[in-house]
Protein backbone atom coordinates (compact mmCIF):
# COMPACT_ATOMS: atom_id res chain seq x y z
CA UNK A 1 0.00 0.00 0.00
CA UNK A 2 0.94 3.63 -0.45
CA UNK A 3 1.35 5.11 3.04
CA UNK A 4 1.26 8.67 4.34
CA UNK A 5 3.00 8.53 7.73
CA UNK A 6 2.09 11.09 10.40
CA UNK A 7 4.26 11.45 13.50
CA UNK A 8 6.58 13.81 15.32
CA UNK A 9 8.62 12.66 18.38
CA UNK A 10 11.22 9.97 19.05
CA UNK A 11 8.45 7.50 19.94
CA UNK A 12 7.34 7.52 16.30
CA UNK A 13 10.74 6.61 14.85
CA UNK A 14 10.59 2.80 15.29
CA UNK A 15 7.29 2.71 13.41
CA UNK A 16 8.56 4.88 10.56
CA UNK A 17 11.73 2.78 10.26
CA UNK A 18 9.66 -0.41 10.21
CA UNK A 19 7.36 0.91 7.48
CA UNK A 20 10.28 2.17 5.39
CA UNK A 21 11.73 -1.36 5.52
CA UNK A 22 8.40 -3.06 4.76
CA UNK A 23 6.74 -4.05 1.49
CA UNK A 24 4.58 -0.93 1.73
CA UNK A 25 5.65 2.37 0.15
CA UNK A 26 5.92 5.48 2.34
CA UNK A 27 5.01 8.21 -0.16
CA UNK A 28 5.02 11.12 2.27
CA UNK A 29 5.46 12.15 5.89
CA UNK A 30 3.40 14.61 7.94
CA UNK A 31 5.04 16.08 11.02
CA UNK A 32 5.08 19.21 13.15
CA UNK A 33 7.00 22.26 12.00
CA UNK A 34 10.57 22.90 13.12
CA UNK A 35 10.68 24.09 16.73
CA UNK A 36 13.22 25.81 19.01
CA UNK A 37 15.50 23.29 20.75
CA UNK A 38 18.58 23.23 22.94
CA UNK A 39 20.17 26.04 24.90
CA UNK A 40 20.47 28.24 21.84
CA UNK A 41 16.75 27.73 21.06
CA UNK A 42 17.56 27.33 17.38
CA UNK A 43 14.93 25.86 15.10
CA UNK A 44 15.37 22.10 14.71
CA UNK A 45 13.41 19.51 12.74
CA UNK A 46 11.29 16.95 14.53
CA UNK A 47 12.89 13.49 14.89
CA UNK A 48 10.44 12.16 12.30
CA UNK A 49 11.30 14.89 9.79
CA UNK A 50 15.02 14.23 10.18
CA UNK A 51 14.57 10.51 9.51
CA UNK A 52 12.24 11.09 6.56
CA UNK A 53 14.66 13.50 4.89
CA UNK A 54 17.50 11.02 5.34
CA UNK A 55 15.31 8.40 3.66
CA UNK A 56 14.44 10.72 0.78
CA UNK A 57 10.72 10.85 1.62
CA UNK A 58 8.76 14.06 0.94
CA UNK A 59 7.90 15.90 4.17
CA UNK A 60 4.93 18.18 4.89
CA UNK A 61 4.83 20.40 8.00
CA UNK A 62 1.50 22.25 7.82
CA UNK A 63 0.28 24.17 10.84
CA UNK A 64 -3.19 22.77 10.22
CA UNK A 65 -4.81 20.10 8.06
CA UNK A 66 -7.94 22.21 7.66
CA UNK A 67 -6.33 24.17 4.83
CA UNK A 68 -7.80 23.09 1.48
CA UNK A 69 -4.41 23.54 -0.21
CA UNK A 70 -2.84 21.13 2.27
CA UNK A 71 -5.63 18.62 1.73
CA UNK A 72 -5.01 18.83 -2.02
CA UNK A 73 -1.33 18.02 -1.40
CA UNK A 74 -2.43 14.91 0.50
CA UNK A 75 -4.76 13.87 -2.32
CA UNK A 76 -1.93 14.22 -4.83
CA UNK A 77 0.12 11.73 -2.80
CA UNK A 78 -2.77 9.25 -3.31
CA UNK A 79 -2.24 7.32 -0.05
CA UNK A 80 -4.08 4.06 0.57
CA UNK A 81 -3.69 4.48 4.33
CA UNK A 82 -2.23 7.01 6.78
CA UNK A 83 -0.51 5.40 9.80
CA UNK A 84 -0.23 7.78 12.77
CA UNK A 85 2.10 7.70 15.79
CA UNK A 86 2.04 10.73 18.12
CA UNK A 87 1.52 13.26 15.32
CA UNK A 88 0.23 16.08 17.52
CA UNK A 89 -2.20 17.75 15.09
CA UNK A 90 -5.95 17.31 14.71
CA UNK A 91 -7.13 15.53 11.56
CA UNK A 92 -10.41 17.04 10.30
CA UNK A 93 -13.16 15.07 8.58
CA UNK A 94 -12.14 16.20 5.08
CA UNK A 95 -8.60 14.89 5.61
CA UNK A 96 -9.77 11.67 7.27
CA UNK A 97 -11.61 10.75 4.07
CA UNK A 98 -8.59 11.06 1.77
CA UNK A 99 -6.91 7.62 2.22
CA UNK A 100 -9.22 4.82 1.09
CA UNK A 101 -8.36 2.77 4.21
CA UNK A 102 -8.42 5.82 6.49
CA UNK A 103 -5.95 6.90 9.17
CA UNK A 104 -4.65 4.13 11.43
CA UNK A 105 -3.32 5.24 14.82
CA UNK A 106 -0.86 3.42 17.12
CA UNK A 107 -1.83 4.43 20.67
CA UNK A 108 0.11 3.48 23.79
CA UNK A 109 -2.72 2.08 25.92
CA UNK A 110 -5.35 -0.64 25.78
CA UNK A 111 -8.27 1.44 24.57
CA UNK A 112 -10.68 2.67 25.82
CA UNK A 113 -8.28 3.16 28.75
CA UNK A 114 -6.18 6.34 28.74
CA UNK A 115 -7.41 8.27 25.75
CA UNK A 116 -5.31 11.37 25.25
CA UNK A 117 -1.78 12.75 25.09
CA UNK A 118 -0.08 10.88 27.95
CA UNK A 119 -1.36 7.28 28.07
CA UNK A 120 1.87 5.57 29.19
CA UNK A 121 2.50 8.22 31.83
CA UNK A 122 -1.03 8.01 33.24
CA UNK A 123 -0.90 4.21 33.44
CA UNK A 124 2.28 4.40 35.54
CA UNK A 125 0.89 7.23 37.69
CA UNK A 126 -2.17 5.09 38.42
CA UNK A 127 0.05 2.34 39.79
CA UNK A 128 -0.92 -0.15 37.06
CA UNK A 129 1.17 -3.27 36.62
CA UNK A 130 0.01 -3.83 33.04
CA UNK A 131 -0.85 -1.69 30.04
CA UNK A 132 -0.52 -2.14 26.29
CA UNK A 133 -0.87 -0.77 22.78
CA UNK A 134 -3.83 -0.40 20.43
CA UNK A 135 -4.04 0.19 16.70
CA UNK A 136 -7.34 1.82 15.80
CA UNK A 137 -9.01 3.68 12.96
CA UNK A 138 -8.85 7.41 13.55
CA UNK A 139 -12.10 9.39 13.63
CA UNK A 140 -13.03 12.89 14.76
CA UNK A 141 -13.44 11.93 18.44
CA UNK A 142 -10.37 11.75 20.72
CA UNK A 143 -9.05 8.16 20.40
CA UNK A 144 -12.60 6.83 20.01
CA UNK A 145 -12.31 4.83 16.77
CA UNK A 146 -12.77 1.09 16.21
CA UNK A 147 -9.82 -1.04 17.32
CA UNK A 148 -8.03 -3.27 14.82
CA UNK A 149 -5.55 -5.00 17.12
CA UNK A 150 -4.00 -4.76 20.61
CA UNK A 151 -1.05 -6.13 22.58
CA UNK A 152 -0.53 -6.14 26.35
CA UNK A 153 2.69 -5.48 28.22
CA UNK A 154 3.68 -5.47 31.88
CA UNK A 155 4.98 -2.40 33.71
CA UNK A 156 8.15 -3.04 35.70
CA UNK A 157 8.15 -2.34 39.41
CA UNK A 158 10.72 0.46 39.00
CA UNK A 159 10.13 1.31 35.33
CA UNK A 160 9.62 4.97 34.48
CA UNK A 161 7.06 6.11 31.95
CA UNK A 162 9.91 7.15 29.65
CA UNK A 163 11.39 3.66 29.75
CA UNK A 164 7.96 2.12 29.22
CA UNK A 165 7.23 4.38 26.26
CA UNK A 166 10.59 3.59 24.65
CA UNK A 167 9.85 -0.12 24.95
CA UNK A 168 6.30 0.17 23.65
CA UNK A 169 7.46 2.31 20.74
CA UNK A 170 9.69 -0.56 19.63
CA UNK A 171 7.05 -3.25 20.15
CA UNK A 172 4.27 -1.10 18.72
CA UNK A 173 6.02 -0.75 15.36
CA UNK A 174 5.43 -4.44 14.63
CA UNK A 175 1.82 -4.15 15.81
CA UNK A 176 1.20 -1.22 13.46
CA UNK A 177 2.70 -3.12 10.53
CA UNK A 178 0.53 -6.13 11.39
CA UNK A 179 -2.59 -3.94 11.22
CA UNK A 180 -1.56 -2.38 7.91
CA UNK A 181 -0.81 -5.80 6.42
CA UNK A 182 -4.30 -6.92 7.46
CA UNK A 183 -5.84 -3.83 5.84
CA UNK A 184 -3.97 -4.54 2.63
CA UNK A 185 -5.06 -8.19 2.66
CA UNK A 186 -8.67 -7.33 3.48
CA UNK A 187 -8.57 -9.39 6.69
CA UNK A 188 -8.65 -6.55 9.24
CA UNK A 189 -11.47 -6.57 11.79
CA UNK A 190 -12.80 -3.53 13.64
CA UNK A 191 -14.02 -3.76 17.25
CA UNK A 192 -16.05 -0.83 18.63
CA UNK A 193 -14.79 0.61 21.93
CA UNK A 194 -16.83 0.59 25.12
CA UNK A 195 -17.09 4.36 25.52
CA UNK A 196 -18.61 4.06 28.99
CA UNK A 197 -15.37 2.44 30.22
CA UNK A 198 -13.10 5.18 28.85
CA UNK A 199 -10.49 6.90 31.00
CA UNK A 200 -8.55 9.98 29.95
CA UNK A 201 -4.86 10.85 29.82
CA UNK A 202 -4.31 14.61 29.59
CA UNK A 203 -0.81 16.02 29.19
CA UNK A 204 1.20 16.17 32.42
CA UNK A 205 1.82 19.58 33.99
CA UNK A 206 4.70 20.76 36.21
CA UNK A 207 2.18 21.82 38.86
CA UNK A 208 0.84 18.28 39.31
CA UNK A 209 4.38 16.85 39.28
CA UNK A 210 5.08 17.96 42.86
CA UNK A 211 5.71 15.07 45.25
CA UNK A 212 3.47 14.64 48.28
CA UNK A 213 5.65 12.68 50.70
CA UNK A 214 2.68 12.04 53.03
CA UNK A 215 1.20 9.62 50.50
CA UNK A 216 2.00 5.90 50.64
CA UNK A 217 5.33 4.55 49.40
CA UNK A 218 3.59 2.86 46.47
CA UNK A 219 1.88 6.12 45.48
CA UNK A 220 5.10 8.12 45.76
CA UNK A 221 6.93 5.53 43.66
CA UNK A 222 4.22 5.59 40.98
CA UNK A 223 4.23 9.39 40.98
CA UNK A 224 8.00 9.63 40.52
CA UNK A 225 8.07 6.99 37.78
CA UNK A 226 5.05 8.36 35.95
CA UNK A 227 6.48 11.88 35.83
CA UNK A 228 9.93 10.76 34.61
CA UNK A 229 11.59 12.03 32.52
CA UNK A 230 9.17 14.89 31.73
CA UNK A 231 8.07 17.06 33.40
CA UNK A 232 9.92 15.35 36.26
CA UNK A 233 8.53 14.90 39.76
CA UNK A 234 9.84 17.66 41.99
CA UNK A 235 10.16 18.64 45.60
CA UNK A 236 11.82 21.42 47.62
CA UNK A 237 15.04 21.26 49.60
CA UNK A 238 15.93 24.46 51.45
CA UNK A 239 13.52 26.31 49.15
CA UNK A 240 15.11 25.08 45.88
CA UNK A 241 13.49 22.64 43.48
CA UNK A 242 14.99 19.18 43.18
CA UNK A 243 13.70 16.78 40.54
CA UNK A 244 13.18 13.19 41.65
CA UNK A 245 13.56 11.05 38.52
CA UNK A 246 13.72 7.44 39.63
CA UNK A 247 13.28 4.97 42.48
CA UNK A 248 14.85 1.62 43.24
CA UNK A 249 14.50 -1.28 45.66
CA UNK A 250 15.35 -0.47 49.27
CA UNK A 251 18.28 -2.63 50.31
CA UNK A 252 17.81 -4.36 53.70
CA UNK A 253 21.31 -3.24 54.65
CA UNK A 254 20.24 0.38 54.09
CA UNK A 255 17.33 0.03 56.50
CA UNK A 256 19.61 -1.60 59.04
CA UNK A 257 22.10 1.24 58.71
CA UNK A 258 19.34 3.80 59.07
CA UNK A 259 18.28 2.42 62.42
CA UNK A 260 15.02 4.39 62.68
CA UNK A 261 11.92 5.13 60.64
CA UNK A 262 11.89 8.33 58.59
CA UNK A 263 9.09 10.89 58.75
CA UNK A 264 7.43 11.91 55.47
CA UNK A 265 10.01 13.80 53.39
CA UNK A 266 12.84 13.16 55.85
CA UNK A 267 16.09 12.18 54.15
CA UNK A 268 18.30 9.31 55.25
CA UNK A 269 21.63 8.46 53.64
CA UNK A 270 23.77 5.35 53.60
CA UNK A 271 26.91 4.52 51.64
CA UNK A 272 24.86 3.15 48.78
CA UNK A 273 21.41 4.70 48.90
CA UNK A 274 19.38 7.86 49.44
CA UNK A 275 16.24 7.06 51.42
CA UNK A 276 13.18 9.23 52.01
CA UNK A 277 10.25 8.73 54.36
CA UNK A 278 6.67 8.60 53.11
CA UNK A 279 3.28 8.12 54.72
CA UNK A 280 4.05 4.39 54.97
CA UNK A 281 7.39 2.73 54.19
CA UNK A 282 10.69 4.28 53.17
CA UNK A 283 11.48 4.70 49.46
CA UNK A 284 14.92 4.67 47.84
CA UNK A 285 15.65 7.38 45.27
CA UNK A 286 17.86 6.19 42.41
CA UNK A 287 18.19 9.36 40.32
CA UNK A 288 17.63 13.06 40.93
CA UNK A 289 18.52 16.43 39.47
CA UNK A 290 19.43 19.16 41.98
CA UNK A 291 18.35 22.71 41.14
CA UNK A 292 20.26 23.92 38.08
CA UNK A 293 22.15 20.66 37.59
CA UNK A 294 21.91 17.53 35.45
CA UNK A 295 20.49 14.21 36.60
CA UNK A 296 22.81 12.09 38.73
CA UNK A 297 22.84 9.06 40.98
CA UNK A 298 21.05 10.07 44.16
CA UNK A 299 23.56 8.36 46.44
CA UNK A 300 26.44 10.22 44.73
CA UNK A 301 24.63 13.53 45.21
CA UNK A 302 23.96 12.79 48.87
CA UNK A 303 27.64 12.13 49.61
CA UNK A 304 28.60 15.62 48.44
CA UNK A 305 25.52 17.57 49.49
CA UNK A 306 26.50 18.19 53.09
CA UNK A 307 23.01 17.37 54.36
CA UNK A 308 22.33 18.38 57.95
CA UNK A 309 20.89 15.80 60.37
CA UNK A 310 17.10 15.73 59.97
CA UNK A 311 17.20 17.29 56.48
CA UNK A 312 13.97 16.79 54.61
CA UNK A 313 12.25 17.38 51.33
CA UNK A 314 9.23 19.58 51.85
CA UNK A 315 5.87 17.89 51.35
CA UNK A 316 2.93 19.25 49.41
CA UNK A 317 1.82 21.63 52.16
CA UNK A 318 5.21 23.25 52.80
CA UNK A 319 7.26 25.93 51.12
CA UNK A 320 6.40 27.72 47.90
CA UNK A 321 3.27 26.89 45.98
CA UNK A 322 3.41 25.47 42.44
Amino acid sequence: MRLLFAGTPEAALPSLRTLLDSDHEVVGVLTRADAPAGRGRRLAPSPVKALALDAGVPVLTPATLRDEAVQQQLRELAPDAAPVVAYGNLVPRAALDIPRHGWVNLHFSLLPAWRGAAPAQRAVLAGQQETGMSVFRLEEGLDTGDVITTASTSIGAFETSGELLDRMAQDGAALLLEALDALAAGTATFAPQDHAAATHAPKLSPAEARVDWTRSADEVSAHVRGMSPQPGAWTLLDGARTKILGVEAVQPASLDALGAALAPGEIGTTKRQLLVGTGTETVAISTLAPAGRKAMRAADWARGAGLAPGARFEDEQDGEQA
